[in-house]
């Protein structure tokens, strides 16, 4: 179809043509009602024939007209062609050439070629985070404006139309069909060169090997045939880029490198990390405006500072000359295998590294290495945790069935060189070994309670969280504690405490060599781990910040420090009715699902890490893996039996006094108070959707199961074991079940054993058999109960019999792929258990010393 100008496309007037391609016609055009000039690009015909994807095309064209960024092409309308139907767009006009045309010229420089790829992850980022990907990104879908401003084409269509011709000038199929492969080959990703589900992460691996071409001159990826193009993305890695441009800033290979990753949980997770690291390499801008002196006794005075400034640079230009000069951390890695590294630590003599690890999904082990050895040796130990290291070269281990965040289990010693541990104390989380190596301070868990002792049975402090990392001082006289509720601080030997810093999710801290600092790796809400310090005064700097997440293990007497390069994703996995394969529902970082419709049609789960953005982030996804819709922020908890509202506790985290209604369709959201409730959290629809049950906060400060109609009037306490006290103890936050007719709720009780609690009052009846650790996820109409142990991996579900307590096993959840596999967050059924999902974390660790950092 061709436009003549003077013609109209709806409101639009034709001036003239731009282009054609494969994604149809672009035409300049006149807006008479704004008095503008736009862009519209006509699509081809062939979509208006095909419902479902026009009606995509149309969710895609709106969301993508959702972004406003300066990064991104303004979409300002979508329409039809009336004669033929043919879906058009209409964007902003640009002036200027795409990427491809610049590229023609050769490859650029280091520094023009940063600053076009941090234009390009920072637009990446803004559309990321609303839930959109490119899938197709190339230099052709890359436009630089006259000003030098990068914009992304073509948001939302790449997905929808037919691809452009490959190298070898086949046409690929349309990118709607399932098992498809959907991208421009060069740029496509391993995943989908695969025919798998493409995220965010291929969209960085498209840009990756932009970044190449531009800095190589040529394509990261090309063969004689789609076929061999194909295999290189798979198998192969491009040339080294410093082996033909020899003025590459440091560092810029290794972004490259980590970009064009074939396993996607390897690549930077987010677009938001790439360009934080590409701007590290960015020069600053040095160029002032200069002001003419207004006058001669001002330019005078200008004159004298001058010369004053410049002897002061060239003095210490003289001073810097006469110091060392700073080098950059080196990196020697230590691990090579697929899986997770849990602890580590350096043994007395500074070389060898002892430390635990699961590696390629088999149980943890503990193994010794040194720098410069590629394999490990297994010490032949028993299934146990690496606590700390002697200064006589005896190991403090941790024995027992371990959680990964909380392991409880029992201390023991045992001989670096290896024999029978022996135990000491049960009950027993974290230890150290004082720096003498005679004793040990431990966190011994007493009545739900962590306590600091040492030496063992002599409390230090009792802490109002549980405890997460611990360490001595290098002067043995202070031992630092970092706790849940994200308090820094020291605790000297006569119990006196100093808190150091707060706010802060502390994975681990180590003293400093000198112990003037404590080193910890964490971070605070919508960041990212990284590497920090506080001084024994409070005072806090960033020590290291990396574009994947840094766990900290130890620091040796020399500085030389231990540490994880990690990845750490929360994956979504749902099953569809009458299906055998489940499919990947994943969408950002961590996908945390809550809920499944009761046709099993979408999911309902949230993005709480940075994917979701500082406020969190709940979303819709289909089973089919259409691209997931945000709902809004916060945390989603429970989708209505009719699908149409999502329970969810609005941005503010827990001082939330109130539920949010999120619609699934058109509509604003609606607040449900709840009087006389000062905190919010997990909650769940009755059957018949006219009320919910949630957990909250009383007046008087303790967890209540609540009940409370949608029409508004207040909650109302459930009580339990035949009195008005608080939800199951010590497991607030933990899922319960409603009965069909909605009179019971299965949930755990104070002994962590799964019992059936009267709505409208009355003693609880004990589920016969439960076992403690036990969640109750389906109560199903036959008077079965589905329940499952949270946080193990794999995790076995069973059918319990309400009545009698009889049990099978029903299935065993775990993805395909075990490796790094920690646990099992959360399942959720359909009432007729036909369909499930389930999220499960991975951590994925790279084992490295690393010497010079400061």
């Amino acid at each position: 179809m061709t436009l003549p100008a003077g013609s109209r496309l709806g409101p639009y007037e034709i001036l003239a043509p731009l282009g054609a391609g494969g994604m149809g016609e672009v035409y300049r055009a006149r807006d008479p009602r704004l008095g503008r000039d736009v862009a519209i690009k006509v699509l081809p015909a062939s979509l208006s024939t095909d419902p479902d994807r026009l009606k995509r095309f149309e969710q895609e064209a709106r969301a993508a007209g959702v972004l406003n960024h300066p990064n991104v092409t303004i979409v300002y309308d979508i329409g039809s062609e009336s004669s033929s139907g043919a879906p058009y767009v209409v964007q902003e006009l640009l002036e200027g050439e795409t990427l491809r045309a610049e590229l023609a010229g050769g490859r650029f420089s280091p520094r023009k070629a940063i600053d076009y790829a941090i234009q390009i992850a920072q637009g990446l980022a803004a559309a990321h985070e609303k839930g959109i990907v490119h899938r197709d990104l190339k230099p052709e879908n890359l436009f630089v404006t006259r000003e030098g401003r990068v914009k992304i084409l073509d948001f939302g269509l790449a997905k929808l139309t037919q691809v452009e011709g490959s190298d070898s000038g086949s046409k690929m199929p349309t990118a709607t069909e399932p098992g498809v492969v959907m991208g421009t080959l060069g740029y496509m990703s391993p995943e989908q060169v695969n025919a798998r589900p493409a995220d965010a992460r291929s969209d960085l691996f498209a840009l990756g090997a932009i970044l190449y071409e531009m800095l190589a001159g040529q394509r990261a990826f090309r063969g004689e045939s789609a076929a061999s193009t194909m295999a290189a993305i798979l198998r192969e890695d491009p040339p080294e880029l410093s082996a033909g441009n020899r003025s590459l800033p440091p560092g810029l290979e290794r972004i490259v490198r980590h970009s064009l990753e074939k396993n996607p949980d390897r690549r930077f997770q987010s677009a938001r990390d790439l360009a934080f690291d590409l701007e590290s390499l960015s020069p600053a801008s040095s160029a002032a405006a200069a002001t003419p002196a207004a006058s001669r006794g001002w330019s005078r005075a200008l004159a004298i500072a001058a010369a004053l400034l410049l002897l002061g640079v060239l003095a210490g230009w003289g001073l810097r000359a006469l110091r060392p000069r700073a080098s950059s951390p080196a990196y020697q890695r230590l691990t090579f295998r697929r899986g997770t590294v849990y602890t580590a630590r350096f043994a007395p003599d500074g070389q060898t590294i002892v430390y635990g690890a699961a590696w390629e999904g088999q149980p943890n082990r503990i193994y010794a290495t040194r720098p410069g050895s590629t394999e490990s040796r297994d010490l032949q130990l028993p299934d146990a945790r690496i606590l700390s290291v002697s200064a006589t070269g005896e190991l403090a281990i941790l024995l027992g069935r371990q959680a990964v965040w909380d392991a409880t289990g029992t201390l023991a010693r045992v001989p670096l060189e290896g024999g029978a541990p022996r135990q000491l104390l049960e009950d027993v989380r974290l230890a150290d070994w004082s720096p003498d190596g005679r004793e040990l301070a431990v966190v011994h868990r007493v009545g739900g309670d962590d306590r600091l002792e040492f030496p063992i049975g002599k409390v230090l402090y009792r802490a109002s969280q549980p405890i997460e990392s611990m360490r001595f001082s290098p002067s043995g006289d202070r031992i630092a504690v970092s706790e849940l509720s994200g308090s820094i601080l020291t605790v000297d030997l006569s119990g006196k405490t100093t808190i150091l810093s707060k706010a802060w999710l502390v994975a681990e801290l180590v003293w400093g060599p000198d112990g003037r600092e404590i080193w910890f790796t964490g971070y605070r809400k919508g960041e990212k781990f990284a590497l920090y310090a506080v001084s024994t005064s409070g005072r806090e700097r960033i020590v290291r910040r990396e574009a994947g997440g840094l766990y900290l293990h130890d620091i040796a007497r020399d500085g030389r420090v231990l540490l994880n390069e990690y990845v750490w994703t929360s994956s979504l996995a749902a099953l569809a009715a009458g299906e055998t394969a489940e499919r990947d529902l994943s969408w950002m970082d961590f996908s945390l699902v809550t809920d499944i419709a009761k046709d099993g049609r979408f999911v309902v789960f949230e993005e709480p890490m940075e994917g979701g953005g500082p406020n969190g982030g709940v979303y819709l996804r289909a089973l089919d893996q259409s691209p997931a819709v945000r709902l809004g922020d916060g945390s989603g908890f429970a989708v209505s039996p009719d699908g149409r509202w999502v329970l969810s506790r609005p941005a503010g985290g827990q001082s939330s006094k109130a539920h949010l209604l999120l619609p699934t369709g058109p509509g604003p959201p609606r607040s449900l108070e709840h009087e006389g409730v000062s905190e919010t959290a997990w909650g769940r629809f009755s059957p018949d959707g006219k009320r919910i049950f949630f957990l909250g906060r009383a007046a008087s400060g303790t967890m209540r199961l609540y009940v409370q109609d949608l029409d508004g009037s207040p909650p109302r306490p459930i009580s339990l074991q035949g009195k008005q006290t608080d939800s199951p103890e010590g497991m607030p936050n933990q899922p319960f079940a409603i009965s069909p007719d909605g009179r019971f709720v299965a949930a755990q009780g104070p002994d962590a054993r799964i019992a059936f609690y009267p709505v409208d009052g009355g003693d609880p009846r004990p589920l016969p058999g439960a076992v403690a650790g036990e969640s109750p996820i389906l109560w199903g109409a036959d008077g079965t109960l589905y329940v499952f142990i949270a946080e193990e991996a794999p995790s076995q579900v069973f059918r319990v019999d309400v009545a009698t307590g009889r049990r099978e096993l029903w299935k065993t959840i775990a993805p395909a792929d075990r490796s790094g596999l920690v646990q099992i967050d959360t399942l959720v059924m359909t009432p007729d258990a036909r369909s499930y999902a389930y999220s499960y974390e991975r951590i994925l660790t790279d084992l490295e010393i690393v010497d010079g950092l400061r």
